[in-house]
């Protein structure tokens, strides 16, 4: 015992594991929050600007490329930072190794989900195939 509280930060830290392994997930947090401002206000601006119209008025403008591309976009940037935020409440606050293990696979496989299904249903609308 006496000879750990003797060791420097850096002995102590050897053999726990990269300080560097937060700092991809830091990065990435931070560069899909900024992904989703410009994304965020272009869709509630489309969403005000399409208040009032019709089914297939907005059915069209979903099936326009630049739309149906930055639909996709915000999906991504969006369930792939709701994944990363919750994955670190998680590893935060959950104690267990098993339950938190379990979470975090819970939470990156519902994340996923999420999105193939938001994306698969942009395609439906955009390709035309919405029944």
């Amino acid at each position: 015992m006496m000879a750990s509280r003797m060791r420097s930060p850096l002995g102590r830290a050897i053999g726990l594991g990269s300080a560097k392994d937060g700092v991809d997930h830091w990065w990435a947090q931070r560069i899909t929050a900024i992904a989703l401002v410009p994304l965020s206000l272009w869709f509630v601006a489309s969403v005000i600007s399409l208040v009032g119209a019709d089914i297939e008025s907005v059915q069209n403008w979903v099936g326009l490329p630049l739309p149906a591309i930055l639909l996709m976009l915000l999906l991504i940037a969006l369930f792939y930072h709701v994944s990363l935020g919750l994955q670190v409440v998680i590893e935060d606050y959950v104690h267990t190794e098993l339950a938190k293990i379990g979470l975090i696979i819970a939470v990156r496989l519902l994340s996923f989900g999420f999105a193939v299904a938001g994306i698969f249903a942009v395609l439906s609308i955009a390709l035309g195939s919405t029944s």
